[in-house]
């Protein structure tokens, strides 16, 4: 059985998105998006912004332009939406 050195500077990977705790993130087709910010009276730049290096949108294939839907579970509301706006980073 190998065993981890805490001090070794041997570069380990650790894919987030597979996490029991990180929240659903999708991107949301340009038609969708649009709804949602006729929706909201909104533009692009008034969503909290999301880098495209972000390790939760990593494997999303996210560019900057890009609208995330972030669904997230909740014991009070069952299910909670939130968007992101990705920006470059």
């Amino acid at each position: 059985m190998r065993r981890l050195n805490p001090l070794s500077s041997e570069k380990k990977e650790i894919k987030i998105v597979d996490h029991v705790f990180q929240p659903k993130h999708e991107i949301l087709p340009k038609e969708d998006a649009e709804l949602i910010f006729k929706k909201f009276n909104s533009k692009p730049s008034q969503l909290p912004y999301i880098m495209a290096s972000d390790k939760g949108i990593q494997g999303l294939n996210a560019q900057p332009s890009d609208v995330i839907k972030i669904t997230r579970k909740s014991s009070t509301a069952g299910e909670s939406v939130y968007y992101r706006y990705v920006v470059e980073g």
